[in-house]
């Protein structure tokens, strides 16, 4: 049922797997254009995707949807631990709640690092008809070392550093949003998570986008992308750039993304004639 009043600028809270989750809306809504919606990082939120939501909507002509998942931001918190397929839950359980809540009729699912994850397992588990293309920043199917070893040094800076302070200001619950992440990374028990397996279902286009100097993933992500889907995919490898593509390289992050939703629509809208 649509609970979302779409309108540019606005922002609200809207109930999804059963948790009051914040959410802001950018450009036009569903019924005149696409909705591309944002699934954030592993301690991000609405708030820190901070001015790519209007590059997006200008970009592209989409509407932009950006929630915090429960435990982030101002949405409700989660009881802890969180267990080690929190990633698949939350693609599972909640997503498709906010989809139905926005009235979305076609939409892209842009997801960063843990939100790419989640967008990729929805594709690859649910069937939904409405999700007409991926664009995946730095996502992650398997665990490596390094990845992990960075988010120790996480740890780390946020028990005697500042990474604390500085993630007070984005969420509500700092220490939930940021132990529901580390500690699942960090469980011995998670070293064996592999969820490489929705890329075989998938069925749409897929943009890929990645730092080569990430500390949180190789390009041995990207690659098992390339080894196992079905549907088109381009990729967007980028020189000195780590995590953040979105924000270390804006204009060649925001140039692929234009142009694979430019593409993407002209494909979805083009008559094809049958003789």
């Amino acid at each position: 049922m649509m609970s979302i009043i779409w309108q540019d600028g606005a922002r609200g809270k809207v109930t999804a797997g059963g948790k009051s989750l914040e959410y802001e809306l950018w450009g036009p809504g569903p019924a005149e254009a696409p909705t591309m919606v944002l699934l954030h990082e592993g301690l991000g939120s609405v708030a820190q995707w901070k001015d790519l939501p209007e590059r997006l909507s200008k970009a592209t002509g989409f509407g932009i949807l950006a929630y915090s998942r429960a435990g982030y931001g101002h949405s409700d918190p989660v009881d802890l631990p969180r267990p080690l397929d929190f990633q698949t839950r939350e693609a599972e359980e909640v997503l498709g709640d906010v989809l139905d809540a926005a009235g979305v009729k076609e939409t892209v699912l842009l997801g960063h690092s843990d939100g790419a994850t989640i967008a990729a397992i929805y594709a690859g588990s649910v069937s939904d008809m409405r999700v007409r293309g991926l664009i995946l920043i730095a996502p992650h199917f398997f665990t490596e070392e390094p990845g992990l070893n960075a988010i120790r040094a996480a740890g780390e800076a946020f028990t005697n550093g500042d990474l604390r302070e500085k993630l007070t200001m984005f969420h509500d619950n700092v220490d939930v949003a940021f132990s529901g992440w580390h500690d699942v990374w960090t469980d011995p028990s998670f070293s064996d998570w592999n969820v490489a397996d929705c890329i075989d279902h998938w069925r749409i286009p897929v943009l890929a986008i990645q730092g080569r100097n990430d500390p949180y993933g190789t390009l041995a992500q990207i690659t098992e992308i390339e080894e196992r889907i079905y549907s088109p995919i381009e990729t967007l490898i980028l020189r000195d750039c780590g995590h953040a593509p979105h924000f270390e390289k804006p204009e060649e992050t925001d140039a692929a993304i234009a142009e694979f939703c430019e593409r993407l629509e002209r494909l979805e809208h083009t008559d094809v004639q049958i003789t």
